[in-house]
């Protein structure tokens, strides 16, 4: 085992949470809701299917749905190579990034009881933010100048406030990050070959501290570079509304939209139901985090709002389903339709250059990428990927939720979330 993981690719995370082409191109579909309700999703299925069967994967579920509609489910597969449990509604996956909406709109609603600013300077909740300094050289030196500009949350959650990510960055700075546990992600319980160990993760308080400590890659608002904005955002989040993040969450979020299934430590009565994570490498799927000894049955030092969650495909869903109802599900609202959809438009500051970036030629909201009604999108979209081959979007204007489900990194591997809003486009054309 041990020679096969060290001849394993590079997990490039650049490319697993880059979720490349999230939001396709689709056009209003008459009849479209009532062929939800009559339709069998042949070529999502076969899809589906073709991904297990060929062992590309032990499992995958795909979740579709229209306005208030219960989603329909498509899926194939076990939880695990070892586990002969069939995925379902219920089953339990890590969605890494996906968790960056959540914690996105957690901000909005905050934003909405007048308690955060969406261009207040964060130095107001944590003064260590008040002096940042900005690298001359980021590839060669922590050689540094003062910023011009103060952190705000809307860079925190459109990833232009100029901080890195251990996941991207390089360089010195990378260094300092891995050398006072600026990681706030998990993968695994074993060491996984070629990647350092980075020192334990902190405390919220003191991540930010730690945070707050180094300088910039970039002058804030200046450009779009992936970071750790939105686990930032959280300990924001716990300052301005006096209250520990988790329970912020549960309390506004989760607890509104019931959203029982969604875990920042997934309890031992639950991990019946978590799917395992895999790498796959020369044709077999090398487990890296298996179901029953999973890093996420451990506490994390805090929820990291970047990538932090455990969820299921039906409570994703109802986050999502609250999305499409613009900030309502099923009469229960959490936020007003105002913040609903400033959170899925275009929040980049005007001054953020984009250009070959992942987001070129698209906006981004409150931690997801947004359509601009071009190419790359239409308007009306919303939505993000994870590390471990999750994806998910919504379309407010045409009433479309979609989600995919499965576990493998890196997830480029494989062109599952790529491939994604295609097989949702080629599958609502069909119905329609």
């Amino acid at each position: 085992m041990s020679k096969v993981l060290n001849q394993m690719p590079n997990l490039s995370r650049r490319h697993v949470l880059g979720s490349a082409g999230l939001l396709g191109l689709f056009a209003a579909m008459p009849g479209y809701a009532q062929a939800m309700a009559t339709g069998d999703f042949a070529l999502i299925r076969s899809q589906v299917e073709d991904y297990v069967s060929s062992k590309k994967v032990a499992g995958m579920l795909v979740s579709l749905g229209f306005g208030a509609q219960d989603a329909a489910l498509i899926g194939a597969g076990n939880l695990a190579l070892d586990i002969p449990t069939p995925v379902g509604a219920d089953s339990l996956w890590r969605v890494y990034s996906m968790t960056k909406p959540i914690m996105g709109m957690a901000a909005m609603i905050l934003i909405e009881q007048g308690k955060l600013g969406l261009d207040q300077p964060i130095a107001e909740f944590i003064p260590e933010f008040a002096q940042m300094k900005v690298l001359t050289d980021p590839a060669n030196s922590l050689d540094s100048v003062a910023a011009k500009t103060m952190i705000t949350p809307r860079q925190l959650m459109t990833h232009t406030a100029g901080l890195g990510y251990n996941i991207v960055t390089k360089g010195p700075l990378l260094e300092e990050y891995n050398k006072l546990g600026i990681n706030p992600a998990a993968v695994s319980k074993t060491p996984i070959p070629g990647f350092p160990m980075p020192a334990p993760t902190p405390s919220i308080d003191e991540f930010a501290r730690r945070v707050a400590s180094l300088p910039l890659i970039a002058e804030p608002g200046s450009i779009w570079s992936y970071s750790i904005g939105l686990d930032l955002l959280g300990y924001v989040i716990q300052v301005a509304s006096g209250m520990e993040l988790g329970s912020f969450v549960q309390q506004n979020l989760f607890g509104p939209l019931g959203m029982t299934s969604s875990f920042w430590t997934v309890p031992q009565s639950e991990v019946s139901r978590l799917s395992t994570n895999y790498a796959p490498f020369a044709g077999a799927l090398i487990p890296i985090d298996p179901a029953q000894d999973s890093i996420f049955t451990t506490q994390p030092a805090f929820p990291f709002g970047g990538a932090g969650l455990v969820t299921s495909a039906r409570d994703y869903d109802r986050f999502l389903a609250m999305l499409v109802g613009k900030g309502q599900l099923n009469g229960t609202r959490v936020m007003s339709e105002r913040t609903a959809l400033m959170g899925m438009s275009n929040l980049l500051p005007d001054t953020a250059v984009t250009k070959g970036t992942w987001v070129e030629d698209q906006g981004f909201g409150a931690g997801g990428r947004v359509g601009l009604g071009n190419a790359k999108g239409p308007a009306g979209t919303y939505g993000w990927g994870g590390a471990a081959g999750t994806v998910a979007f919504v379309d407010h204007i045409r009433g479309i939720r979609a989600s995919g489900y499965t576990q493998y990194m890196p997830a480029e591997s494989y062109p599952f979330q790529r491939e994604f809003p295609k097989m949702i486009y080629d599958q609502l054309q069909a119905m329609g």
